[in-house]
């Protein structure tokens, strides 16, 4: 069994008033259990303030996370805002460990510090968190993870934040912060995770589609054997390609041809040959197509996706959440929408935190089995 308790904090400057509002809220029933871990979410001006790490030594539990550009619990929601969902048991362990730089050879540093956390044995669960690297495919993440641990459920979110060069999208432990480095909580125990993903819905589709001919990870060069500039032409979209955030809400989606769902990737930006940058891998022979979402999409597919929660999960004991940083541009002004809801829909039946993502990891459903994925513009969650 495990139980969950959230705490939040508005706090920038006062550290030890942070300290004091974060840990009334967690002093509640029994108190903590056996083992314990902690899930943070905030803007990082908590980071450069020192807040967060105030709230870490004061804490005695490890703690990881990302920088996010907003964030929620029950009750809360807001930008400069620090989040934290705490989760113990007596039955059901938690393993932290921290990768070396994912800067020259993120696979291998991702084996080795998995390989030492789980010493040859298979987690329930896997949980992720790392920062927004441009040169970097999240992709290859969830795939080194996967063939790792044979296949365990693989569920988190790249850091991301409000500033234009993503400079401070920091992953999050224990009162630190880096820029090159990933965290991972292995779960083992009696858990059976449950995980579901929004995207954008299918008859938001635009056209037919078109098979992805040559790629290099994140790199979108030709879809059916054409440069793919000239597939953006014929859409009319070489205008909103060159600009920065023009296409956040035209995303791709992809088509695996496996029978698994197709997973959103966003168009990032123009390189000087005019090939595509995406924020995920395009691999050959993939079909993909460009939709077109809206606010009344996105609140459609995140209403759809709590419904579905709260029917299947009714004894969940926890829920944690991310979405695509790029729904919440779709929404403008009312970027707080989806949270909204989400707090509506939940009405405290079971404690969640919710964060803004650069970049979701969630297992997909294929016929009799899942199948970890690297998403953009998604909504996702896991209960247990």
């Amino acid at each position: 069994m495990i139980k969950t308790i959230t705490a939040c904090t508005a706090e920038l400057d006062d550290e030890k008033l942070a300290v004091e509002q974060i840990t009334s809220q967690l002093e509640t029933g029994d108190g903590l259990m056996k083992n314990t871990i902690g899930i943070v979410a905030c803007h990082y001006e908590f980071v450069l303030s020192n807040v967060f790490k105030a709230i870490c030594e004061a804490l005695p539990f490890e703690v990881v996370g990302t920088i996010s550009s907003a964030q929620s619990v029950s009750g809360e929601k807001g930008v400069l805002l620090l989040t934290l969902m705490v989760m113990t048991s007596d039955d059901v362990e938690f393993r932290k460990t921290l990768t070396p730089s994912l800067l020259e050879d993120p696979g291998s540093a991702i084996a080795e510090s998995y390989k030492a956390a789980s010493a040859g044995v298979k987690p329930s669960l896997i949980l992720a968190f790392a920062p927004f690297l441009l040169q970097n495919c999240g992709d290859d993440y969830v795939n080194v993870l996967t063939e790792l641990s044979d296949g365990a459920p693989c569920f988190g979110t790249l850091s991301v934040d409000d500033t234009l060069d993503f400079a401070n999208c920091f992953m999050l432990a224990d009162g630190e912060y880096y820029r090159d480095k990933m965290a991972m909580i292995l779960i083992y125990g009696n858990i059976t995770p449950k995980f579901y993903v929004a995207n954008i819905s299918e008859d938001r589709v635009i056209g037919t589609g078109a098979v992805v001919t040559k790629s290099a990870g994140s790199i979108l060069m030709d879809v059916n054997e054409r440069p793919v500039i000239e597939y953006l032409q014929d859409l009319g979209l070489v205008g909103a390609s060159e600009t920065q955030y023009a296409m956040s809400s035209l995303p791709f989606l992809l088509d695996y041809n496996d029978g698994s769902p197709k997973v959103s990737k966003i168009f990032v930006a123009l390189t000087p040959e005019k090939y595509a940058i995406c924020a995920g891998a395009m691999p050959e022979g993939s079909r993909l197509y460009i939709a077109s979402s809206d606010k009344d999409d996105v609140m459609l597919t995140t209403g759809e996706a709590v419904k579905t929660i709260l029917e299947e999960s009714p004894d969940a004991s926890t829920l944690l959440i991310y979405s695509c940083i790029s729904r919440s541009m779709t929404l403008g002004s009312e970027q707080y929408k989806e949270m909204e809801l989400v707090d509506q829909m939940i009405e405290n039946k079971l404690p969640y935190m919710f964060a803004n993502s650069g970049g979701e990891i969630c297992p997909t459903q294929m016929s009799e089995k899942s199948v970890n994925r690297f998403h953009n513009d998604a909504f996702i969650a896991c209960t247990f």
